[in-house]
């Protein structure tokens, strides 16, 4: 068991959003800690082009959550800042971020984790990480914040195609890593990404024909409501029920968006938010003016044929799999920590039950926004460390779990993509209000309490 105080040494994992906000967060608490990171600079996944390879950002991507969501509660996106940033915005802002907190000294790049093993309690107990640089190093505590959107995951189709097939992961621009004009396209996925890529390489000028192939299809929801960014009036209150609330959305959404069938779509096998919709403006102008095509499930691929469900058969150059990712922790051992069908069992998205020195961040779908949601994680992971914390016991946590799955997920789709599916607001109202006070309380009884920290 951990002795949580300033004494405790603490390694992160990862310096993008979540490494970051951690980062931060620790620094604040004046805990000792490192944080490790494979590349050479800060962002992750908002590093356009990464020397670390997690970064799936393509040269056109803005953001598709207003800064007005996005942004840190105590560190707001530049007023001067458009309603939804370029990708480079977004890095400028994280770099600011790192410098205003003076959080690059703290952080070890170029050093990536290879190898992470717990010591047994009768050597001390702790962590031995084998790093890329300087070798085997120490730790009480371990905190993972390596992203969950960099481990490309591919539809799992009978057959075999012959063209070029690729992943969103790797996609540039419309000449990079591929030329792709002129060509027959396939893209595989509903999702922004998909949306995204589907608009930029079906315009006219790259003479493309371009098809969308999605399996549950999906309900678009618009950037802009009322001349404001439409996610300005979305927030889940936690003092209604929430199949109410979902209940009115519902009822609202066909009246401010359409359906998805109004401009070529396949109607989805979903009602609006039993999956994650796509938003996208440009999608439905391009499937309404026939430069996209949409078409359902896929049966098979055959050389450069893909059968699909419908019974049809058309031929393509072009394979594009916008079909997310895998949670993937590479420096564990399998059997330690790894997360089969993109489950992973974590007590408010943090902890690992049975396991006391060991934290996530980062890893939820959160909706509508990740950046607040890991900065209020990092503030319970924060107060853990210093002694202000302590989680329920194991036979808890597990009831919890179930409990929040429940509450999260049982009204989704059950896709890979939604087992880690969240409501930030909802989440941080039970942090806030509930959980923190609570092992607060718990921290307390247990004789752990610190005095505050000046």
């Amino acid at each position: 068991m951990i002795k949580p105080g300033t004494s405790t040494t603490v390694a992160v994992i990862g310096a993008g959003i979540s490494g970051l906000t951690m980062s931060k967060m620790l620094d604040d608490y004046g805990l000792d800690f490192v944080t490790f990171e494979a590349s050479d600079r800060v962002g992750g996944n908002w590093a356009f082009e990464n020397p670390n390879g997690h970064s799936s950002a393509y040269r056109s991507l803005h953001i598709d959550t207003s800064k007005h969501q996005l942004s840190f509660k105590d560190y707001p996106m530049p007023e001067e800042f458009p309603d939804f940033p370029h990708h480079t915005q977004v890095k400028a802002y994280l770099d600011d971020y790192a410098d205003t907190f003076d959080i690059r000294r703290r952080i070890e790049f170029r050093n990536r984790v290879l190898h992470a093993r717990r010591v047994p309690v009768a050597d001390g107990g702790g962590w031995e990480l084998d790093t890329e640089r300087t070798g085997t190093r120490r730790f009480d505590v371990l905190l993972v914040a390596n992203g969950h959107h960099w481990d490309p995951r591919f539809a799992d189709k009978p057959g075999e195609f012959t063209g070029t097939t690729m992943h969103s992961h790797a996609y540039v621009d419309p000449r990079t890593p591929y030329d792709l004009s002129d060509k027959r396209i396939l893209i595989i996925g509903l999702g922004n990404s998909a949306a995204d890529i589907a608009v930029e390489l079906s315009s006219k000028t790259l003479g493309n024909e371009v098809v969308i192939s999605t399996r549950s299809s999906a309900w678009i929801v618009p950037k802009y409501f009322a001349g404001k960014p439409a996610d300005k009036y979305y927030r889940t209150s936690p003092y209604l029920p929430v199949a109410w609330q979902r209940k009115f959305v519902q009822v609202m959404q066909p009246m401010t968006a359409g359906r998805p069938e109004d401009y070529g779509l396949p109607t989805p096998n979903h009602k609006f938010f039993e999956a994650h919709p796509t938003q996208s403006v440009e999608l439905p102008l391009r499937l309404g003016s026939g430069d996209l095509r949409a078409k359902g499930d896929i049966e098979r691929f055959d050389g450069p044929r893909v059968h699909f469900a419908d019974g049809t058969v058309e031929e393509f150059d072009v394979v594009i799999h916008a079909t997310g990712y895998n949670i993937t922790f590479p420096f564990f051992d399998p059997e330690l920590i790894s997360a089969p069908d993109n489950e992973i069992r974590l007590f408010k998205r943090i902890f690992k039950p049975g396991i006391d020195d060991l934290a996530f961040v980062g890893f939820a779908q959160a909706t509508p926004t990740l950046f607040p949601f890991v900065e209020c994680q990092t503030r319970l992971v924060a107060a853990w460390l210093a002694g202000r914390y302590l989680p329920p016991d194991v036979a808890e946590m597990e009831r919890v779990i179930d409990a929040d799955q429940h509450r999260y997920t049982a009204h989704m789709v059950q896709r890979p993509r939604h087992t880690q599916q969240l409501d930030y607001f909802l989440y941080e109202h039970d942090l806030r209000v509930k959980e923190i006070p609570a092992g607060a309380t718990r921290a307390e009884r247990a004789g752990r309490a610190q005095p505050a920290l000046s």
